[in-house]
């Protein structure tokens, strides 16, 4: 897309101290008090837990910095503070009493914390609390990183996007008009209208930041990090604060909507010149991280353009002899957040491996790979201070807590050092979790979670529903969520089965690309083997009271089922599903192809336009349509969908939803107007799972 941009106005700045007494706000979100009925985990009490959202440990080591969010259902909203504890989980205090969220927590040294909160960023003293307005900027601040020698900054922030002269003119005078006329693609991107795009900027910072004469280090109109998902991992300094490695897709419009194909880029801050490090590897190179010694940058590489789901490689180079040594050569699994050891002889990341997310290290000179953390559980993060790594860390069970684990561990189990949730979690009785492996129609080992219901009784029967996962190329892992919370519907009372079907990472990239080009196909056989896997081998699921439910693509996988629901066998009536609620799905793929942003996901996954009928995937892949099947649908179907949902559109949804009001199917039609992919307000997601609960418990109990 053709754009022309102004520059951002760069405010000066204004230096208050306060201290987190004169902070504090009446109107601030604390912790709730909640007693939990009969043990029964429900979505008020979800709703009830705190939610961690980042850590940093201080340089010494002793002490960890985190953030939790609390929410209100009257206000209808979240509000995120910053807590301190040792580095052994002791003397847990609170630094922050704002109605304001803090986030990003950069430690300056061991008594200073600097974090963002509004428009600024803040530098606090740990011991009384006080605290110092070091920058402001009109626009806000995404996030931000301290140089290791402490004298600059490199920042997120936005610039808006401007009219192009022959179109501004057309709006003179029209300053209440709410209409866009775009000549381009990309003028929208999974939940929000592209009327912005964010940069990096280099500041120096002594006292105080000088954000007014920042320097940009991008030469152009591209976004850096990448939208929707980037944010302060994409970039890095190195250790000698004279470099900036950055991602960036340097595209634009057209050919921004057509390509993954970002790139490692080198700023050299006294020459100021950029070097493309990655240049001729055609998929999404992201996330460079710098060796301590400063010989080598890390990063997460993907081969193949086109293609979000590639295996993400481990890739290093070596930046005196220019060497791109791709470490995961023998290694078939994703590689993400990476970190590097003090000695630099290991390269540290969470990899997505057979349904865990595990932390696991790879020898710089070997290329082998060990498992450092193991369990039913997913890591999402961690940090490398004095030889412990501390985690963050989730389960089916769970939500985020800080475990520790040791550099040296083999397949270690890590020790739960936070309590953000224990008082509440006390309370409950959780449904237990099952790993089973079972057989697919081609003979292959497929992985399926069991969740039981929370007041799990032997001589009882239950209802089952069966969880079709998103993505398509994501994994059922040890997953924590307000979205679909496994825990909520074993509350609920019903066993959960959840099945890696094909397309799902974390098995083989062999596993995952089956399901490219064949929507329709493995993965949906996957499905139905294993709803008939456990309720012939589970006596205590009734088998006549089956439900299926999924999002996104799980939506999608919900909608073909509905269409081949008939002619079951060793069911009564021949339908293996009495009820189905999807969530967002891909309805009609035809309308689907022209209506989603990113074109790149569909040509690489569908094959492409509906009208190349010359392509054998096409045809096959269109063929799988589901809205070709309403005229078999005979089971009751809730459809959900919402309104800022740009990858997958608010018609799909209503288009089911009336086809199942056209052909009198028992049908029920939830719209949210404000919400996106996902349901995100606190009461909209109650709304959703009372729905949730109500809609299966109709036409299953």
């Amino acid at each position: 897309m053709k754009k022309i941009f102004i520059a951002i106005a760069l405010l000066t700045l204004v230096c208050a101290c306060t201290t987190k007494q004169e902070k504090s706000d009446a109107n601030v979100i604390g912790k709730p008090e909640i007693k939990v009925q009969d043990g029964r985990f429900t979505p008020e009490v979800m709703w009830a837990l705190g939610k961690m959202g980042e850590m940093a440990v201080s340089p010494d080591g002793s002490q960890i910095a985190y953030t939790v969010t609390y929410y209100d259902m009257e206000q209808n909203k979240g509000n995120a503070e910053i807590y301190l504890m040792t580095s052994a989980g002791k003397n847990v205090s609170r630094l922050t009493t704002t109605a304001s969220s803090e986030f990003n927590l950069v430690w300056k040294n061991d008594e200073t914390l600097l974090f963002c909160r509004d428009n600024n960023i803040i530098s606090m003293t740990i011991k009384n609390g006080k605290e110092k307005e070091i920058a402001t900027h009109e626009r806000g601040f995404e996030g931000f990183k301290l140089a290791p020698d402490g004298k600059s900054i490199v920042f997120i922030t936005t610039k808006p996007v401007v009219r192009p002269n022959h179109l501004d003119k057309l709006y003179a005078g029209l300053d209440k008009t709410t209409g866009r006329i775009n000549e381009d693609l990309m003028y929208r991107h999974w939940d929000c209208w592209v009327d912005e795009y964010p940069q990096i900027f280099l500041a120096e910072f002594g006292d105080k930041v000088d954000v007014e004469h920042a320097t940009c280090l991008i030469d152009s109109t591209f976004e850096c990090p990448m939208r929707p998902w980037g944010g302060i991992e994409q970039y890095n300094y190195s250790p000698d604060s004279k470099k900036i490695a950055y991602t960036c897709r340097k595209k634009t419009g057209y050919d921004y909507a057509h390509s993954t194909n970002s790139d490692i880029f080198l700023y050299d801050i006294e020459k100021k010149t950029t070097q493309n490090l990655s240049e001729g590897i055609m998929g999404y190179d992201q996330n460079p991280v710098f060796s301590h010694n400063g010989k080598y940058i890390a990063w997460e590489s993907m081969e193949r353009d086109g293609y979000e789901s590639d295996l993400i490689r481990l890739m290093v180079l070596d930046l005196t002899t220019g060497e791109r040594t791709n470490m995961s050569e023998n290694f078939d699994y994703y590689f993400t957040g990476i970190s590097w050891t003090d000695d630099d002889k290991e390269i540290l990341g969470v990899v997505y491996y057979r349904g865990t997310d595990q932390i696991f290290a790879c020898n710089r000179e070997t290329k082998e790979f060990r498992q450092i953390s193991y369990g039913y559980h997913d890591v999402h993060g961690f940090q490398l201070s004095k030889g412990k790594l501390y985690a963050d860390q989730v389960s089916m069970q769970y939500p985020s807590e800080i475990y520790v684990y040791n550099l040296t561990d083999n397949k270690g189990k890590g020790k739960k050092i936070s309590t953000i949730n224990d008082d509440i979690l006390s309370q409950v009785r959780m449904g237990k979790v099952e790993e089973h492996w079972i057989k697919t129609v081609d003979g292959k080992d497929m992985l399926t979670w069991l969740i039981y219901p929370y007041n799990y009784d032997s001589t009882k029967t239950y209802p089952a529903l069966l969880y079709c996962e998103g993505g398509p190329q994501s994994e059922v892992g040890q997953f924590w969520s307000t979205r679909w919370n496994f825990m909520v519907m074993s509350g609920a009372e019903y066993f959960i089965i959840a099945p890696n079907r094909r397309g799902t990472v974390g098995f083989g990239q062999a596993w995952t690309e089956e399901i490219s080009g064949d929507y329709g196909g493995l993965c949906m056989q996957d499905y139905m083997t294993a709803a008939d896997y456990f309720t012939d081998n589970v006596k205590q699921i009734d088998k006549e009271r089956l439900g299926a439910c999924g999002a996104s693509f799980g939506g999608y996988s919900v909608y073909w089922l509905a269409g081949h629901n008939y002619d079951v066998k060793g069911y009564n009536d021949g339908r293996r599903f009495k009820a189905f609620l999807a969530h967002n799905g891909m309805f009609n793929f035809e309308q689907q192809y022209l209506e989603t942003e990113e074109m790149w996901f569909d040509n690489w996954d569908i094959g492409g336009p509906y009208w190349d009928w010359n392509n054998p995937q096409v045809k096959k892949s269109y063929a799988n349509s589901p809205h070709l099947f309403v005229d078999k649908w005979n089971a009751p179907i809730c459809v959900i969908h919402s309104e800022f949902d740009f990858r997958i559109v608010a018609s799909e949804g209503m288009a089911a939803y009336n086809a199942a009001q056209m052909r009198h199917i028992p049908s029920r039609y939830l719209y949210f107007p404000d919400e996106t992919h996902w349901v995100l307000k606190p009461q909209n997601s109650l709304l959703w799972h009372r729905n949730f609960i109500d809609w299966f418990d109709t036409n299953l109990k």
